[in-house]
């Protein structure tokens, strides 16, 4: 079993954990990698080494995601066959937890394992606000619940680490593209209940509230922008049809054969990642079908809230609301998913290292 802590700018956290680890469980191997921290932090790595840490350093920060993959192809070169247990170097995990998630990581070689906080107490504003709406997120794309999705401890078995390379993203949105592919990719998702720590108000995190919550919800957001293109382009349609043909039927099918066509076109090659994997008649048939359903469902659902005596106005805002998540969760999970299994071989380091192994 090894353990992989990713470190930007870490302070004496950074040796308290790896001190706490070698002392609960010396047969551990421990590998940290130093995200470009500078030499301001040198001390901090030196004090790593002479605890036993093997410590993989390169010259520029270049975010949580790839540092993660960095200490993967070091372990897959150098540990071939460990399993790997992932923590953060800020002493947010206890080193019970951690142990705990080691213990479960690798007895199922198709699954990976979160240590998955209750977010009970005292809790940072950010930190619940953030784990809520990926988990949000997270149920709309996949349709499973996860409590924290947002967890750094998290256990991977060695037959998974050639996988784990494959999945984009280079910062915070990489631990959540792990969750959103996994499925696709044939992998489960297990979880263990670990304490919920934030020191100091979790004043040490690095995470930038809005750079890295775009990047975590940039999904979402793409198909929020998608559908108002779709909405802009059907409104300029239906009003340029109304004009040139008098006739209302005309300019709504119109209308809406136009923004169906260019939303279909935009989801397809630039918002669902997989988009373009199947082939476009049959993901344009399925489409058709999603669409005609939802105006149904529209109707049904307006219907249904009029005569529950809500006023036009809030009956639509909710029936736009509910049905952009079932269209989200839909494309996302049915017409749009993974074509087929990527190849899993690691992908080649990006950057030169500079590798410190512990005598």
């Amino acid at each position: 079993m090894i353990i992989l802590i990713p470190a930007y700018e870490p302070d004496i956290q950074l040796l308290e954990v790896i001190g706490a680890i070698r002392a609960a469980d010396p047969a551990l191997s421990l590998v940290v990698v130093d995200d470009g921290s500078g030499p301001a932090y040198g001390q901090i790595f030196d004090g790593a080494r002479r605890a036993g840490a093997h410590v993989i350093s390169y010259p520029a920060n270049l975010g949580k995601g790839s540092a993660l993959k960095t200490g993967f192809r070091f372990i897959l070169d150098r540990f071939p066959g460990q399993d790997v247990v992932c923590a953060d170097s800020d002493g947010q995990h206890s080193v019970v937890d951690i142990l705990r998630v080691a213990g479960v990581a690798g007895t199922d070689a198709a699954s990976m394992v979160l240590g998955t906080r209750t977010f009970a107490g005292d809790v940072p504003a950010r930190s619940r606000f953030g784990n809520a709406a990926t988990r949000l997120l997270f149920r709309l794309a996949t349709g499973e619940r996860i409590a924290d999705t947002q967890t750094g401890l998290r256990g991977y078995p060695a037959a998974m680490l050639p996988w784990l390379l494959t999945v984009g993203g280079e910062r915070y949105e990489y631990e959540l593209n792990l969750l959103l592919e996994a499925t696709t990719a044939g992998y489960g998702i297990a979880c263990v209940g670990i304490a919920t720590i934030y020191l100091d108000r979790n004043s040490g995190s690095h995470f930038r509230p809005l750079a890295d919550s775009v990047r975590i919800y940039a999904p979402l957001l793409k198909f929020l922008l998608s559908s108002l293109a779709g909405f802009l382009i059907d409104t300029v349609a239906f009003l340029a049809l109304s004009a040139a043909t008098d006739s209302v039927l005309a300019a709504v099918v119109g209308a809406r054969c136009l923004s169906a066509t260019a939303n279909y076109l935009i989801n397809r090659r630039l918002v669902f990642k997989h988009g373009g994997e199947k082939p476009a008649r049959a993901t344009a048939a399925r489409y058709v079908a999603l669409v005609f359903s939802m105006l149904a469902a529209n109707y049904a659902l307006l219907t249904a809230l009029a005569g529950a005596g809500v006023a036009d106005l809030p009956a639509k805002l909710l029936t736009e609301v509910a049905l952009f998540a079932v269209s989200y969760a839909v494309q996302q999970r049915f017409l749009f998913t993974k074509g087929h299994k990527p190849d899993l071989v690691p992908a080649q380091p990006r950057h030169s290292l500079a590798v410190n192994r512990s005598k």
